[in-house]
C-alpha cells in the first residue's frame, strides 16, 4: 500500500522535460521530517496536496547537509510510494568528492534522475573545512561533476531576483548564473521573493546575459509576524515592500496577517501567470492550507487548469 493508497508508480520525467511540454508548470517544496509527528503532519499534508497534481515536487538539504540521511530518505519514500515526479537538493558545502558521488550513484540507482545543485551553506556549528579535499567549492563545479559523470540526469540551479546576499556586484552574478547554464543546468528556480517587479528584472537580465532555460518563480506566503522575522533571517537579502508590512501592520490578530499573506501571494501567482511566468514553485513549510488556499482563490483546482485555461496564459 502507498501513502496515497493503490497507485501505480510511473517512470520518472526530467523537469527539463516537463518544461518542454507545458507552458507553466507549478511545483511544491517540502523539507524532512526530524521526528514521528512532522512526518505524519508532512505525509498528512502530501495526501491533501496530492489532488493539486503538481508537475514535481523538490525536498530541501540541511545546511552542511545536516539532513543528509534525512534528505535521501524522504525523497526515495515519496519516489517509490508515490506517483510524484521528484526533485532532490544537493548541496556541495561540507561534502568531498566521494560522499556526493555516492550520493548521486544511489539517487541514479534508484531512478531519481532529477538533481537541485546547490552550494549550500555551512551548519551555524561547522570548525571544518568547507571545501574539503576533492570537494567543490561552488554549484558550478557541482553541475559541472553531475552532467560529466551522469549525463542522463537534469539538474537545476537557483537563481536570486533580489540579488545573491554575497554578491553585491550585480554585473558579476548575472556571470556566475550564466557559467553554471553553460556547465549544463536544465532550469532556475528562484529564492522567495515578494515583488514581482525583483523577478521580471531578473528574467529580462538573464535574457540579456544569454540565459536561454527556463525561469521558475519561488513564493513562499507569510503566514505568522513570526514567519515573516524567520523569512528576514534565512532568506538574507530579503526585501519586504511596504505596501505589505503596512497591511500585516493593519492586522489586528494572528488570522489575519495569515489572510493577508495569502492574498498577497495569491496575486503575486495571478500577475505571474499573467505575464508568462514559465513555472511556479510553491515553498510549502510542509503545510498544505496555504497553498490549497491560494489555488481556490485562484479559481482553479489543479495544475491542469493553467494548461487549458486561456485566461491563465
Amino acid at each position: 500500500m502507498t501513502l496515497f493508497g493503490a497507485l501505480s508508480i510511473m517512470t520518472p520525467m526530467l523537469v527539463k522535460d516537463i518544461l518542454l511540454r507545458k507552458r507553466i508548470t507549478v511545483s511544491f517544496e517540502f523539507f524532512p521530517p526530524k521526528n514521528e509527528q512532522n512526518s505524519t503532519d508532512l505525509f498528512n499534508s502530501i495526501k491533501e496536496l496530492a489532488p493539486l497534481k503538481p508537475d514535481f515536487v523538490s525536498v530541501t538539504y540541511g545546511a552542511g547537509g545536516s539532513t543528509q540521511t534525512l534528505t535521501q530518505e524522504l525523497v526515495l519514500k515519496l519516489h517509490q510510494q508515490t506517483s510524484l515526479t521528484v526533485v532532490a537538493h544537493l548541496t556541495c558545502v561540507g561534502a568531498s568528492a566521494k560522499d556526493t558521488e555516492n550520493i548521486l550513484q544511489n539517487y541514479h540507482q534508484q531512478g531519481i534522475m532529477n538533481i537541485m545543485a546547490l552550494r549550500g551553506d555551512p551548519p551555524s556549528n561547522f570548525s571544518g573545512a568547507i571545501i574539503p579535499p576533492g570537494g567543490f567549492p561552488y554549484a558550478i563545479n557541482l553541475v559541472h561533476y553531475i552532467k560529466k559523470q551522469f549525463p542522463q540526469m537534469g539538474v537545476g540551479v537557483a537563481g536570486f531576483p533580489e540579488g545573491h546576499p554575497e554578491c553585491p556586484n550585480r554585473l558579476k552574478e548575472m556571470e556566475y548564473l550564466k557559467a553554471k547554464v553553460d556547465a549544463g543546468a536544465d532550469y532556475i528556480c528562484t529564492q522567495l521573493f515578494f515583488d514581482n517587479r525583483d523577478f521580471y528584472d531578473f528574467r529580462e537580465r538573464c535574457e540579456l546575459a544569454g540565459i536561454k532555460i527556463p525561469i521558475i518563480a519561488g513564493i513562499m506566503p507569510i503566514t505568522s509576524q513570526n514567519g515573516l522575522k524567520r523569512m528576514a533571517e534565512l532568506a538574507l537579502g530579503a526585501r519586504f515592500p511596504a505596501r505589505l508590512l503596512k497591511a500585516i501592520g493593519r492586522a489586528s490578530g494572528p488570522e489575519e496577517v495569515k489572510k493577508v499573506g495569502i492574498h498577497w501571494a495569491t496575486e503575486q501567482v495571478r500577475d505571474l501567470i499573467d505575464n508568462q511566468a514559465r513555472g511556479i514553485h510553491f515553498y510549502t513549510l510542509n503545510k498544505s492550507r496555504t497553498t490549497m488556499d491560494i489555488y481556490q482563490s485562484l479559481g482553479i483546482q489543479s495544475s491542469d487548469a493553467l494548461q487549458e485555461d486561456k485566461t491563465f496564459i
